[in-house]
């Protein structure tokens, strides 16, 4: 077994650990400690900020904090570092996410704060520059990762949502039983996965580029699906929102066209479905990730189905069946996915 897969395989595990972490006394104190000082300082907004898978998370935990009606937007940490920084000049809690906590970007943001800016860190390397610089510090626990971004990522937005249910009052015994749920099915769908695998390399075929289509908190996983295949099996692909391939991408579709689209039961699934289908009438074929069962008079459209009901933790769970058909679709061309040949994990330079 390869290390891109191991790692895969060490997600449930992953959330296991956070979910421990944050329901004990050291995770929540450092969660009230948040709490008390956006009511002391007066704070009006909330910033997420990251670079690449982080970036990504930014956007699904905005998403969550937008939905329990918590004044929030995502911006990626290079364009707030040379063009925004004046979004800084009021009361802020600035939420930086780096999953080693080295990422250029966010330490050069840090050297920038005014006071007005109190700043969490989301981060897994607890020994890192964020974690020493940052006025709270909120920890994955994912455990060390070597390959392209699998547990780091989950539980990052894992984290990202915790602290959004703490602030709303809603991390409780229910929000707990959801995640054991959540921890559940992915040992499931981590287990007996090689058949439907196959299937979707048969579906597919060779690659040459691929579109991932995603809505709500589920363009985070769209992003960061598209991100792994430029990683890991070094092959073009873009995220894009629902709504904006609408806009003029969809000119391209046609015979040969390839795309994967999350259709999660929430406010967009009618549109996501509607997409998937004018797709393929056009010629193009559809890899489907939904939590509905929908049917379909047309084999150029392949479902799989993610048993899980809300939406936002859809977001999370659904990046299994991508992670695993890279990793075969790697094996299927003779080489290991998720190394880096032209740069490294944890990005230092700009």
């Amino acid at each position: 077994m390869n290390r891109f897969l191991e790692e895969i395989l060490e997600q449930p595990e992953a959330l296991r650990e956070a979910l421990g972490y944050y329901s004990g006394s050291e995770g929540q104190k450092m969660l009230d400690r948040i709490k008390k000082n956006i009511s002391k300082n007066g704070i009006e907004q909330i910033i997420f900020t990251g670079m690449g898978s982080s970036y990504f998370n930014s956007h699904a935990a905005s998403c969550l904090f937008s939905a329990l009606k918590i004044n929030s937007f995502a911006i990626n940490a290079s364009e707030l570092l040379h063009y925004n920084l004046s979004l800084l000049e009021r009361e802020t809690l600035l939420v930086c996410i780096s999953q080693s906590g080295e990422s250029y970007e966010v330490q050069e943001i840090i050297k920038k704060l005014p006071a007005t800016v109190h700043c969490v860190g989301i981060l897994n390397d607890e020994k890192s520059t964020l974690a020493r610089n940052a006025e709270f510090a909120l920890f994955c626990k994912a455990g060390m990762e070597e390959m392209t971004s699998t547990k780091t990522y989950i539980a990052t937005s894992m984290v990202s949502f915790i602290l959004g249910w703490y602030l709303s009052g809603n991390w409780n015994d229910e929000a707990h039983k959801k995640i054991y749920r959540l921890i559940g099915s992915f040992r499931s769908f981590l287990t007996n996965y090689e058949p439907w695998v196959n299937e979707i390399l048969t579906f597919f075929g060779d690659i040459q580029t691929i579109q991932i289509i995603g809505r709500g908190p589920a363009f985070s996983t769209a992003s960061q699906s598209a991100l792994m295949f430029k990683e890991a099996v070094k092959i073009p692909a873009a995220g894009i929102l629902g709504g904006e391939f609408r806009h003029g991408p969809m000119e391209m579709v046609g015979e040969g066209f390839k795309a994967i689209l999350f259709a999660a039961r929430g406010n967009t699934l009618q549109q996501s479905i509607k997409m998937a289908e004018d797709i393929c009438e056009y010629g193009g074929k559809v890899l489907l990730i939904t939590n509905e069962k929908l049917q379909f008079q047309t084999e150029k459209i392949m479902q799989i189905h993610v048993d899980e009901p809300d939406e936002f933790l859809f977001s999370i769970q659904s990046i299994i069946p991508v992670q695993l058909f890279i990793d075969s679709y790697a094996k299927s061309k003779g080489y290991e996915a998720g190394s880096f040949s032209r740069g490294a994990k944890v990005t230092k330079i700009e």
